[in-house]
């Protein structure tokens, strides 16, 4: 079976990664971490790890640092834990007041400090993986080598990635780097397919519609740059989430998601996850839920990926896209 780009480079072969997101509880700085808090993501490690999920994906926004530091509390309790997991993060948002973005920030003391303070909050001594948190207009690619370059020799960082990055981001980036870039995390779904309509797209007046960089699927597997998806479970559109608003083409596409799954004895999730990973690219879906329940339900993603034919590929993209294929 062909391996993944991550583990090809001797960096992680968990197929899937549980995004950490959902941690620590709100937004709100004021809210202080609960037992209840801690307790949900021990229950949600603990499922996850009993799938196989050994990757973690974290970033410094992250209910503003109380993500991390739930994590840190559970690694703290549980010490030889640390060494059995893949644990990655992210940097370069600075929030409003708000939870939006008010700035992004590649500058070196921002890169430097922010790292410092995730790797307090996790109480470890390094990242397996440092992820720029999307791109910055004012991006210098020199002054970010340097602070890369500081991170790795000082063991606080042993890989570098980025996150919703074009082709040309990455290139004008990597020409600097000493190290290669190993990960562009990018929102993917079959409900967020556009990144198969550029592709078929093309020469088509459809394409002018696409919203996915041209030719970053291609880089990416030329480059052995691991493809992480960020909602690869669609917010659970097609995995009983019941939405009012729901378009005709995702009703359809629910009943057939359960229809397959039904046929093939596992879960709506597992084929929703395995339609994403029967992309050549080896596409690495990062999950979002805390729920214990939901987290067991993709078990058999790896699995369904392997047994999904190419009309039930097409199916589903069809069915997704709400229009037969150009």
């Amino acid at each position: 079976m062909k391996m993944m780009p991550l583990e090809r480079r001797g960096i992680s072969d968990s197929r899937l990664v549980l995004g950490c997101m959902g941690f620590g509880g709100s937004w709100d700085l004021a809210d202080p971490i609960t037992p209840d808090h801690i307790k949900q993501a021990e229950e949600a490690i603990e499922a996850a790890l009993s799938i196989g999920i050994t990757m973690y994906d974290h970033a410094d926004i992250y209910t503003r640092g109380k993500a991390e530091s739930v994590f840190g509390q559970i690694l703290k309790k549980q010490p030889k834990l640390r060494e059995q997991l893949v644990i990655q993060s992210k940097v370069g948002i600075q929030l409003s007041d708000g939870i939006l973005p008010g700035r992004f920030n590649f500058s070196q003391e921002h890169i430097l400090s922010s790292v410092d303070g995730i790797l307090e909050r996790l109480g470890t001594e390094y990242l397996d993986v440092l992820l720029l948190h999307r791109p910055d207009p004012l991006m210098e690619p020199d002054e970010i080598a340097e602070a890369f370059t500081k991170l790795k020799l000082s063991g606080k960082v042993r890989n570098f990635g980025v996150s919703n990055m074009s082709p040309g981001q990455i290139r004008f980036l990597q020409r600097s780097l000493p190290d290669p870039i190993v990960v562009n995390q990018l929102e993917m779904s079959l409900l967020r397919h556009d990144f198969i309509d550029q592709g078929v797209h093309v020469n088509q007046k459809a394409g002018l519609k696409d919203n996915f960089a041209e030719g970053l699927m291609e880089l990416m597997q030329m480059e052995n740059i691991q493809i992480q998806a960020w909602g690869p479970l669609a917010q659970g559109k097609f995995s009983g989430r019941v939405s009012e608003n729901a378009t005709e083409s995702e009703l359809k596409t629910a009943a057939l998601v359960q229809q397959i799954a039904e046929e093939n004895e596992t879960t709506p999730e597992a084929i929703v996850l395995a339609w994403l990973m029967k992309h050549p690219a080896r596409i690495q879906p990062v999950i979002g839920t805390v729920n214990p329940k939901r987290i067991a339900a993709c078990k058999d993603a790896v699995k369904q990926s392997e047994l999904m034919t190419r009309e039930q590929w097409y199916t589903l993209l069809v069915s997704a896209r709400g229009i037969n294929m150009p």
